[in-house]
């Protein structure tokens, strides 16, 4: 199966960057905590599904993307420091506990392959997103930052579609991919606005 059909159902609008960057403290913020839960959500795959069955570089390619989050995790929090601003004590991403609470757990490799669509179709936003904003920016800086990190996370996104068609059944993935994206599009449209990344425009 060819990684661009599995595309986002729906696209953000441009004009959601102006809001977004009315408070770029906060929006870094929020970026590095999303830095970090990417880097043990990959972990806690490694965890929990030590040896699936998949590509013999399970393990390789799992602590290489958590190691790539903690170095953009090292990147953000820099940036943030920089610009005068620090880690929140708490954060909450109703977005990604949405997404989540479409996994079926305890159902085995199909849980897993929830789990690794979830996080491809979350990486996919976030590419998404950071073009908007590298485009988006008159701060040199967070024209740099975005601009890199799209790179990065495309990649990332393509991983874990890769590793979803390792586990289970071409047709099965595509099928599934089908369902959790459309209720991604949903649930995107439906947050509020703020200076997140994943935040509504409505």
């Amino acid at each position: 199966m060819m990684i661009d059909d599995f595309s986002l159902k729906v696209r953000t609008p441009a004009s959601w960057c102006e809001l977004v960057l009315n408070d770029p403290l906060a929006l870094l913020n929020d970026h590095a905590y999303l830095e970090k839960k990417a880097a043990m959500n990959a972990l806690e795959l490694l965890n929990r599904w030590p040896d699936p069955k998949a590509p013999k570089k399970w393990v390789t390619i799992l602590s290489g993307i958590a190691r790539d989050e903690t170095v953009h995790l090292s990147q953000v929090t820099r940036l943030l420091a920089r610009k005068g601003g620090g880690l929140e004590r708490t954060h909450h991403n109703p977005y990604a506990n949405a997404l989540h609470g479409n996994v079926r757990k305890g159902d085995g490799t199909r849980e897993l392959l929830d789990r690794l669509l979830i996080s491809a179709i979350i990486e996919a936003r976030s590419c998404e997103r950071f073009e908007l904003l590298s485009n988006a920016t008159n701060d040199a800086e967070l024209k740099k930052l975005y601009g890199n990190l799209k790179v990065s996370e495309q990649g990332h996104y393509k991983v874990f579609v890769t590793l979803s068609n390792s586990v289970r059944p071409t047709d099965e993935v595509r099928n599934r991919w089908e369902e959790l994206s459309l209720k991604e599009g949903q649930i995107i449209t439906e947050q509020p606005l703020g200076s997140k990344i994943h935040s509504g425009w409505k």
